[in-house]
């Protein structure tokens, strides 16, 4: 079972978002099924990270505005942290919550476009983020195979509460997630008791590639895609995917939409050629209509326009979408 950990030691460093920077639509997405290492309301994201073995509660909260952007990011250990572990850290939430990426040019291609264009006024300065290190979203990725999110939320629930470290900071209580040895060390059927099927042997598999070091997520950084794409792919149980959503918020490929699976077919028919989610529009074509419309930036394009629609759904029921989510 998880431990607890109450942290008390505190600390608070400014971060400076390029600008534009939407804090709302870049820290909360709406489309992401809920998990038990976050908290969001407007202008506050409360985070749990495992950065280097040391469980922190982060607070982020919104300062400035969308074209002078500000974050206060308060950090809770249990420990006093270096200088040096902090300017790591936050070398690395700039990098995984891509708060320096430059969206002007994006913007001022697309502002007349006429679905995406007024999109990105309504979100302007929102971008994709990524909360997790590779490890970890990879677990996500495996824990979301072939379920209803009602399920992939249990599956989540299950490994926070059995391998994680519930984290008690700033009055909340949050999961952190467990060093890749803690799985590691734990057997297949183990997993399997948590009720997750087969996908105990995709988390066993991917945490020993992880463990003994066969793939390392700062190493890729610094691959050219294709390189990544076939790393990833080697991974027991990872397809292409998950491969094409880890390449777009892991590692930042803003053109990386290659495959598409049979429940976004369905959405992207319905938000694009409006027909009907039963009857979609075949992924080729979609994948030809993406590539000719929006060029380089064709998954970053995708994200707004998707974004925009559960945020939609956010305040109030969308029928048709209700039919395919079933959480």
């Amino acid at each position: 079972m998880s431990k607890s950990l109450f942290l008390e030691k505190k600390r608070v460093i400014e971060l400076v978002p390029r600008a534009p920077f939407n804090f709302d639509a870049t820290m909360h997405k709406p489309d992401h099924f809920p998990s038990a290492d976050n908290e969001w309301k407007p202008g506050i994201r409360w985070q749990t990270m495992l950065w280097q073995k040391v469980p922190l509660g982060l607070k982020f909260e919104k300062r400035g505005t969308i074209d002078e952007p500000r974050i206060s990011l308060s950090i809770w250990s249990r420990d006093e942290l270096s200088r040096g572990f902090l300017d790591n850290l936050t070398d690395e939430i700039n990098y995984r919550y891509n708060l320096q990426l430059d969206l002007n040019k994006f913007n001022r291609r697309f502002k007349d476009d006429p679905q995406l264009g007024a999109v990105i006024n309504r979100w302007k300065g929102m971008r994709p983020m990524n909360y997790s290190s590779l490890y970890e979203y990879l677990i996500i990725a495996i824990v979301l195979q072939n379920a209803t999110v009602r399920r992939s939320v249990n599956m989540m629930q299950a490994l926070f509460e059995n391998y994680g470290t519930l984290l008690l900071y700033n009055g909340k209580e949050l999961y952190c997630f467990w060093e890749p040895k803690v799985i590691n060390r734990a057997t297949e059927q183990e997993l399997r008791d948590l009720k997750i099927g087969y996908r105990a042997k995709s988390i066993k598999r991917v945490t020993e590639a992880i463990v003994r070091g066969g793939i390392n997520e700062f190493e890729l950084r610094k691959k050219s895609k294709e390189e990544q794409r076939k790393a990833l792919l080697g991974l027991y149980g990872i397809g292409p995917a998950s491969v094409g959503y880890i390449l777009f918020d892991v590692f930042h490929h803003m053109d990386e939409l290659n495959y598409i699976s049979p429940w976004k077919q369905k959405i992207y028919s319905k938000l694009f050629f409006d027909t009907e989610p039963d009857e979609p529009v075949s992924t080729d074509r979609l994948l030809e209509f993406f590539k000719e419309r929006f060029g380089k930036y064709r998954m970053l394009a995708v994200h707004y326009i998707w974004e925009d629609l559960f945020w939609k759904r956010k305040n109030g029921a969308i029928e048709w979408l209700e039919k395919l989510i079933r959480l």
